[in-house]
């Protein structure tokens, strides 16, 4: 261990699931909202840099597709001019040479929200499997331009190329139904949704075969719809376990780590992250927040094998709290994680809180040395 590490070096060591010179930390990406009401604008590299911690910039490369395809693909999304309290409701519509898909939704300023799922049939998904686009190339200039930027200041890291949040499960949950509609598909038509899952997986795994190296220092897959808090462990282990394990032995192939993206129940499911071939788990949050991580326990269990990322209950501390609060919490997060293989950070997106609970946090993450 070096005394003194560069913020990149402090990152990337966590990321192997060792033991750095003290706790990195980072946010769960910057709120749009946040830095207009709270930094003045800033973007991701300001931010980081006023509040005093190591980059963490999230960020993903430009897709290139084929022409043809995107003929076939005809996406256009039409504000409908309704506005509901406080929300702009959106019409999206795709032509395709046999028919066409439609989904509704709407935003605020803060998150947005769909009303009116794209995939309402096996026949639309018959449409959305033989027409929808898959890249044909990605170029990875911007991601070379971040790296360059950061220097040794820090990292970046992306999402997986998919339709949802990186994992075939999570796209299902989020084109095709809503959690509690994807949950009766695999009771009432199981075959299907292995179809769909798969079709999605390979879309997937093509994109990536074709990536070359990947430049993102850790690319994040998963999502909370294969929490233990919406599914079973034994559907996450039949419907998501399968397709996650080629996802994550292709990233490994195109020279990048894995960080496995689940915002709720997680303890059931610590082993089965394992069993899935991610490098890390994020992202640990607490009963206070609706979620069910024991961080000292995650690590006692499989720490050993994954790396973690997460565990700060952002809505005691930086909406509520104060610096000495905040300050105490993170003490006690870098307790629960003795050996390293840790990254402090809030367990989801905030919009609000003082940024002086923020700067709290990032000195007191510099404070606990191992």
């Amino acid at each position: 261990m070096k005394s003194q590490m560069t913020g990149r070096e402090r990152l990337l060591t966590a990321l192997n699931n060792q033991k750095p010179d003290r706790l990195p930390c980072q946010v769960h990406n910057w709120m749009g909202q946040y830095l207009h009401d709270f930094l003045k604008g800033a973007d991701q590299y300001e931010a980081y840099a006023a509040v005093g911690m190591e980059p963490v910039i999230y960020w993903d490369p430009t897709y290139i597709f084929d022409p043809k395809d995107l003929e076939n693909w005809d996406d256009k999304t039409i504000n409908t001019g309704k506005v509901l309290v406080g929300a702009t409701h959106w019409l999206r519509t795709i032509a395709t040479p046999k028919g066409d898909l439609t989904e509704r939704g709407a935003y605020s300023g803060k998150t947005g929200w769909t009303t009116e799922y794209l995939i309402k049939s096996e026949r639309d998904f018959e449409l959305w499997h033989e027409f929808i686009p898959v890249p044909v190339r990605v170029d990875w200039t911007e991601i070379l331009e971040i790296k360059k930027r950061l220097g040794e200041t820090g990292i970046v890291r992306g999402g997986c190329y998919g339709f949802g949040q990186g994992s075939p499960w999570q796209s299902f949950s989020g084109i095709i139904h809503n959690n509690v509609g994807a949950i009766l598909a695999t009771f009432d038509k199981p075959q299907w949704v292995h179809f769909v899952l798969e079709s999605m997986a390979q879309k997937v795994l093509r994109v990536l075969d074709i990536s070359d190296k990947i430049e993102h220092d850790v690319v994040e897959t998963g999502g909370g719809a294969g929490s233990s808090t919406v599914i079973s462990p034994a559907l996450h282990h039949e419907f998501c376990l399968p397709y996650d394990r080629q996802i994550h032995a292709a990233l490994h192939s195109a020279g990048t780590k894995s960080v496995y993206h689940l915002c709720g129940g997680l303890m059931p499911l610590l082993e089965t992250v394992v069993e899935n071939g991610a490098d890390g788990l994020e992202t640990m949050t607490p009963p206070e927040m609706g979620g069910d991580c024991d961080l000292t326990e995650a690590t006692r269990r499989v720490g050993d094998k994954l790396f973690f990322i997460g565990g700060f209950d952002q809505n005691a501390g930086f909406e509520r709290g104060n610096p000495q609060l905040v300050k105490e919490m993170v003490y006690r997060l870098h307790e629960a994680c003795p050996d390293g293989g840790y990254i402090c950070c809030p367990s989801d997106h905030f919009f609000t809180g003082d940024v002086e609970n923020i700067r709290a946090f990032a000195e007191a993450a510099r404070e606990c040395v191992y």
